[in-house]
């Protein structure tokens, strides 16, 4: 049974929309054993858009420990960040790993070519499989070129907001892609790198977390054994999402666990 949700979002996310206390009364009230925060930290994020992605490091680990004390008898709370993974900003995440001790670090890709593919400019000048690819090449290089992370997140998230998921998704052709993916699959595995199962993918209607069926297939036989699960989430409403659907699919890929991390540990838990 799945009781660690750890992908979690709170006001200290640009995008958040909720306060770390909402998020936590509710992970209680679920009954989950451990919520793990994992604001977002992107630098350089495009200034361009309405977000900037940032979150004051102090002031952040300052409120994690407040709600660890006041909690401690009721949930474990643990300290995480969601690192957005750009070519220019490797330097200042690595000082930023070297200076803070998190218990957990998501790598994710969230910009591409100074783009985030949320908006639609992304997509004006490609191909939806043009744009799906470039994204994915971006995470075989941040994978190659970033270590400080414990999973990458979401890899396949883009498909969300890719053109033909607008009007109607019949889900995206994962041999056509394989390639990519098994570099990224293997340099994960290379490095001692998980993936996440990121269940926002069925909130968004995909029929599939992220990365879809084939992928998490994939990486577990490539000899991948490192896989947190986590909701995305940005409100009370859609923590620990579709958990239950999220373990049924594991087991019947063939998983027995799944993976919570302390102070940068992977610790296995029996589904």
């Amino acid at each position: 049974m799945i009781t660690a949700d750890y992908h979690v979002h709170s006001e200290f996310s640009s995008d958040g929309k909720s306060t770390m206390e909402e998020m936590i009364n509710k992970g209680i009230e679920l009954g989950l054993k451990t919520i793990c925060f994992t604001d977002h930290m992107d630098y350089d994020y495009p200034c361009k858009y309405k977000y900037e992605f940032q979150l004051n490091t102090e002031d952040y680990l300052k409120k994690l420990q407040i709600m660890r004390d006041k909690y401690q008898s009721k949930i474990e709370i643990l300290t995480g960040i969601e690192l957005g993974i750009q070519p220019q900003v490797i330097d200042r995440m690595n000082e930023l790993v070297s200076k803070y001790s998190f218990d957990f670090i998501i790598g994710s890709v969230h910009v591409v070519d100074q783009i985030d593919p949320y908006y639609p400019e992304y997509w004006e000048n490609e191909t939806e499989e043009e744009g799906i690819l470039k994204c994915f090449m971006a995470i075989k290089e941040g994978c190659e070129s970033f270590k400080g992370f414990n999973v990458c997140g979401h890899i396949d998230y883009i498909v969300r907001y890719a053109p033909s998921t607008k009007i109607q998704y019949n889900g995206y052709s994962y041999p056509y892609y394989a390639d990519v993916l098994d570099e990224i699959l293997n340099t994960l595995i290379k490095y001692g790198k998980g993936i996440e199962v990121n269940t926002s993918g069925y909130k968004y209607g995909l029929g599939h977390p992220h990365p879809k069926t084939e992928i998490i297939k994939r990486y577990k036989e490539l000899g991948g054994e490192i896989l947190t699960i986590g909701s995305d989430a940005h409100l009370p409403e859609h923590l620990a999402y579709d958990f239950v659907r999220a373990e049924n699919l594991l087991k019947e890929i063939g998983y027995n666990y799944y993976t919570i991390f302390k102070e940068g540990k992977p610790i296995m838990k029996k589904l």
